[in-house]
This record gives structure tokens, C-alpha cells and sequence, in this order.
């Protein structure tokens, strides 16, 4: 892998290098920023940042400051060292004031404790959950995104409505949210204790194969949605919690398509072109079926095929073009990203005045940072 650096391939290893990559998370140290790949007036900037200041942004897939790596276990030695880092949520929570962020998810890692490198295959399952760990695992976690309410860092955020509230706070908000279901064991009856945690959205799949489907990135694989899967989905509608689809296998995420009776969303992906491909995006067919469900598409500013800020307003705009301006959000997965060309949110009012620059009109640029998902999210 080379010399540790702020961006440690964490779910590509050596992979990364050859451009295999699925996964990356950072450590401490603050790089210099990511290039922007354009030029914006001081009054385009201006226009950015008062823009935000009238209109919420909201992230929604992101794991800001690593909350996860705090009281992980039995981790391999690469994890073990990355986890001893620690976490560094005021950098990244100031850094959202700082940009005019108004509130973002907050995602545990549901199977962080048994993942590890393969230099060919990226983040894979290392060994099976102990008995009632990956249960413990996500105790301790929610535990961890609660104290960061506590000690007043950020605002609980648990339903669309207290957007208003939120930003009288003066603190982001903050939507606690799950990456793998994998502490669900294949029981829908845990739901009800997660959802009483203040979870609100679960992204049923992440690295690991579990008891609801298998990762879209495991090679040769389309894996089905069990029975414990259909009735997660069906009990997730009935709490009113977020379906989230990232990493899961197309025929899966098909499977969840026909049964749910609320929106859904592939919170960070792009779609699959021939100028660009990779296992974790997904199909325009796909990304158009959710859209019909009403739900929304995640713009991931992961730096596949993509090297600057600019590149990711691309992908944005291609998004827009394959749904509808109705059904694209912003995914960052902040603090959790390959190679991220958007790595900071102090530069969120670059990405605003680019966008209004580029002439995406203020009502629909106002969609995709925050309208859309608070719209979806009211709908589930």
C-alpha cells in the first residue's frame, strides 16, 4: 500500500492502485484541498454561500469524524491500526458549520468489526460475528452517535418536520442511520429497538455478505433478497424508516422494488456508462425503477473516473438527465470515501456556486441539496 496517508485505502489495499478499489476511509491529518477543476468569481462563491444560508443541505449518507471506529474489536492489524487513530467529529462538525451544511447522516458501520483487505478484491468479509456481536457492535456505536448530541456537538434530527428547529439550533443536524443490517441477524423484530434508538435509515447491505442479500462488489455475484430480507423491507415501511439500497445486487434490489410500498434510495452510487463502470454503481434501468418508486439517487463524489470537484457536478448533472431533478440527492459519504473529490464541507459553497454557475436554476439546485431527501424521508 505505500505511506499512510490521510486517504489509507481502506476498502481497496494495493487494489486501489490498479484502480479496483471499493472502498476508502481517511485518517487524521488535513490534506490540502481537493482540486476544484474550475474557477469561480468571488461574487459566484458569494452567491454559494448565501445561497446555503437561505436553503438546507443535507448529506445523506456520510460518516462524519468516524464515529465507528471508536470501541471496534477484534479488528485485524491494518484495521487496528487505522481504529487507533480515533475519531474526529469536531473537525468534520465544524467544518459542516463552516460550510453551511445544515444536517447530515450519521452512519454507524454495521460490519466494520469483521472486514479486512484484499489487494484483489477490495473490503471482504474476514471472519464470521462472534455470537451477539454484531448486535454488541451496534449498541456501542449508537451509544457513540448519541454522545455526540449529549455533549452538544450536533441536533438529533429524527424526522423531516424538525429541519426548522435544526437550524435554530446553530448545530448540524444529525440523522442517525445504520451501513449494513447486519445487526439485525435476519430479525425484523430488532427494527422496532433501532428505530427507538432514533435510526432512521438502514443501508441493508454493505461488504459483508448477511442474512438479507450479498454485495453488489462480490465478484460474478446477483444475488436474491431472502425471506428475512422481504420482511425487513416490509417492516421498515411499516416504522417509517428509509430504505436504503447502496451496495446491494441488482436482482435484490429489484426484489425490494416490487414489495415496498414506500420510496427508497441508493443514498451513494452513480450509474454504470460505457465512459464509466464499476461494481458499485448501478444500472440506468435500475436507477430509473427507483426513481418510478419515487425515491431518490444518491450523487457520489468517489473519485472513480472522476478527479475534481467539476467532475462531481457532472456526475450530478448525468443523474439529472438519467431521473429527473426530482430524484437525485447528495451522498458524500464523507470521512468514508475512495479517493473523494468532494472531501470537506467547507468547500459546499464552491459546489452550490458551480452548480448555479453552471445553470442549474436555484428551485432545483434547492432539490438536490436538501428538498428531495426532506420530501422522500416526510413520504417514508
Amino acid at each position: 500500500m505505500g505511506k499512510l496517508t490521510r486517504r489509507v485505502l481502506l476498502g481497496a489495499g494495493a487494489a486501489a492502485l490498479a484502480g479496483a478499489a471499493y472502498g476508502v476511509h481517511t485518517l487524521r491529518k488535513r490534506p490540502g484541498p481537493a482540486p476544484l477543476g474550475f474557477e469561480l468569481t468571488a461574487e459566484e462563491r458569494a452567491r454559494g454561500v448565501a445561497f446555503l444560508k437561505a436553503n438546507p443541505a443535507i448529506d445523506a449518507h456520510a460518516h462524519p469524524g468516524q464515529t465507528f471506529v471508536r470501541g471496534a474489536s477484534g479488528l485485524p492489524p491494518l484495521l487496528q491500526v487505522y481504529s487507533a487513530k480515533g475519531s474526529f467529529e469536531r473537525r468534520t462538525v465544524s467544518d459542516m458549520v463552516e460550510g453551511g451544511l445544515a444536517a447530515s447522516s450519521f452512519a454507524a458501520v454495521a460490519d466494520f468489526n469483521v472486514l479486512d483487505l484484499s489487494k484483489e478484491k477490495g473490503l471482504v468479509e474476514r471472519r464470521p460475528f462472534e455470537d451477539g456481536e454484531a448486535w454488541a457492535s451496534y449498541k456501542i456505536q449508537i451509544a457513540n452517535l448519541k454522545k455526540l448530541a449529549s455533549d452538544g456537538l450536533v441536533t438529533v434530527m429524527s424526522s423531516p418536520g424538525e429541519m426548522d428547529a435544526v437550524r435554530a439550533s446553530g448545530r448540524p443536524g444529525a440523522i442517525w442511520t445504520v451501513e449494513g443490517a447486519d445487526f439485525l441477524s435476519g430479525s425484523s423484530e430488532r427494527l422496532q429497538e433501532a428505530y427507538d434508538d432514533g435510526v432512521r435509515s438502514i443501508t441493508l447491505i454493505h461488504y459483508r455478505a448477511n442474512e438479507i442479500s450479498e454485495p453488489m462488489t462480490a465478484a460474478g455475484h446477483d444475488s436474491a433478497l431472502s425471506a428475512a430480507g422481504e420482511a425487513i423491507t416490509r417492516e421498515m415501511n411499516r416504522l417509517g424508516m428509509l430504505i436504503d439500497l447502496a451496495h446491494m445486487p441488482e436482482s435484490a434490489a429489484r426484489r425490494v422494488l416490487e414489495i415496498t410500498d414506500k420510496p427508497v434510495m441508493f443514498s451513494h452510487t452513480h450509474i454504470n456508462s460505457p465512459e464509466a463502470q464499476h461494481p458499485r454503481f448501478i444500472s440506468a434501468d435500475l436507477a430509473r425503477d427507483v426513481a418510478a418508486t419515487g425515491g431518490l439517487i444518491g450523487a457520489w463524489p468517489s473519485g472513480i473516473g472522476i478527479s475534481d470537484l467539476a467532475g462531481y457536478a457532472d456526475r450530478i448533472f448525468q443523474l439529472i438527465d438519467a431521473v429527473g431533478i426530482d430524484h437525485v440527492c447528495m451522498g458524500t459519504d464523507m470521512d468514508g470515501n475512495y479517493k473523494p473529490v468532494f472531501d470537506d464541507y467547507r468547500r459546499l459553497p464552491d459546489l452550490a456556486g458551480l452548480l448555479l454557475k453552471r445553470g442549474l436554476g436555484e428551485p432545483e439546485t434547492a432539490q438536490f441539496f436538501g428538498g428531495n431527501l426532506l420530501r422522500v424521508w416526510g413520504k417514508v
